[in-house]
């Protein structure tokens, strides 16, 4: 019953989006690909770019901090994958909540993720520049911006295969800093005090930047059309990535506050670096570095083809130019929106600030998320796979994690939303479609 229910879906998925033989993507990601970029989505971004600023909101309450928006993010997920498994397209919640809610909110969903996620795509690119060369940080952020749009330019599978190489690079970085944080010698549990330097409100804040760093498991979910036999492959991959990602991030960061504590994270703009140089072992700060520019690479290889995949799915239904749903005919990857979007995030880096991004693309997100669980609520219960508390959880865990954001983030992103909600509300009235 639950194939045919997905088969169904599936097939009614591609005509409402416009789907023919040549302008569909091809199903060639099994459980390992879909997992290894669900993972290159996530180790690298939090690890590398949010510890800092979460220790700066939470002191030695970053673990509690961390187990909040693991808590949040699992919620999400099974919320994502139950739903994903019904509509294997591309999209994700955009396509979700305009199935389930109605096109206003899909609409919201997707250009939240958009605009969230080129802010994502904006702080990896300027974290590998950072890391590899501050003073050439931000022309070598748009040069590794041009080289992975030409690498997702060649084809999924290429993408998932040099995503499965630049994980195993963070993971022996990270593996790195582990043994130069706990046996360099300054390992120490005092280290752990002050336990709060705020309030519950320090500690959501925290957990709300986290998120940042766990929000790559939707990947999978938008790049559902290309993933064989959605039905299995995606309830598992999505759980699973997040679970191998919450061990890693948990072992990290306990291993950064033991050797250096809360307030020599928060000043650090390479708070990893600096737990690893402050004991005798300091020579491994060069293997963190090279962690940290091979992680924000997997990240920005992976955001940038989820939110081309959002934007194609968009394109179909017109709430952005038609043009953007143009997929080749030979490499099936979606092309004109890759580039575009590829664009974008180039004029970002040109602008803005890594911490600033975070926050930015942290409130957006939250709101895609939000909307994703939202959709799982209406779900029947032939068709649910967890139980329908799980995106009661998440719904308010997301709304209640961006309210605690940094002011400017929750400002920006929200001006940015009423924006883009406002052109879609006017156009539609209207009678008018984009071109």
């Amino acid at each position: 019953m639950t194939d045919l229910v997905t088969r169904a879906g599936d097939q009614a998925a591609r005509e409402r989006a416009g789907g023919t033989a040549g302008g569909s993507l091809a199903r060639r990601l099994d459980t390992a690909d879909a997992v290894v970029i669900g993972l290159g989505s996530m180790i690298g971004a939090g690890v590398f770019s949010a510890l800092g600023p979460a220790a700066e909101s939470a002191g030695g309450a970053l673990l509690l901090g961390l187990a909040v928006a693991a808590l949040v993010a699992y919620a999400n997920a099974t919320s994502s994958a139950q739903l994903a498994a019904l509509y294997p397209t591309s999209g994700g919640t955009y396509f979700y909540g305009r199935e389930r809610l109605g096109p206003f909110w899909g609409f919201l969903a997707g250009w939240g993720f958009v605009i969230g996620k080129t802010a994502s795509c904006a702080a990896m690119a300027l974290t590998f520049g950072a890391y590899a060369a501050p003073s050439a940080m931000r022309p070598l952020a748009v040069g590794a911006v041009v080289a992975l749009v030409t690498l997702n330019l060649l084809g999924i599978r290429r993408t998932a295969q040099a995503t499965r190489l630049l994980v195993a690079v963070v993971l022996a970085a990270l593996a790195a800093v582990l043994v130069g944080a706990l046996f360099g010698g300054q390992a120490d549990v005092d280290n752990l005090s002050p336990f709060f330097v705020g309030d519950v409100y320090g500690v959501l804040q925290a957990a709300g930047l986290l998120f940042f760093a766990f929000a790559g498991y939707a990947r999978i979910a938008t790049l559902g059309e290309e993933v064989r036999d959605p039905a299995r492959t995606i309830p598992s991959a999505i759980p699973l990535a997040l679970g191998i990602t919450l061990v890693i991030y948990a072992a990290v960061a306990l291993a950064a506050l033991l050797a250096v504590g809360p307030e020599r994270l928060a000043g650090a703009d390479a708070p990893l670096a600096e737990a690893v140089r402050a004991g005798s072992l300091d020579w491994l700060a060069g293997a963190v570095r090279v962690g940290a520019v091979v992680g924000s690479l997997a990240v920005l290889l992976s955001l940038l083809a989820g939110v081309s995949r959002t934007a194609l799915a968009m394109a179909r239904e017109r709430d952005l130019p038609h043009a953007l749903a143009a997929v080749h005919p030979r490499r099936q990857v979606p092309q004109r929106a890759e580039l575009l979007i590829g664009a974008v995030v180039i004029a970002v880096v040109l602008a803005a600030d890594i911490r600033g991004a975070i926050a930015f693309s942290s409130f957006s997100v939250l709101v895609y998320y939000a909307i994703a669980n939202a959709s799982a609520w209406t779900l029947r219960p032939q068709e649910r796979r967890w139980p329908r508390w799980l995106a009661g959880l998440g719904l308010a865990g997301c709304l209640l994690l961006a309210a605690t954001l940094p002011i400017t983030g929750v400002a920006a992103g929200a001006a940015m939303l009423a924006i883009g909600a406002t052109g879609w509300m006017v156009l539609t009235r209207a009678g008018h479609r984009l071109p």
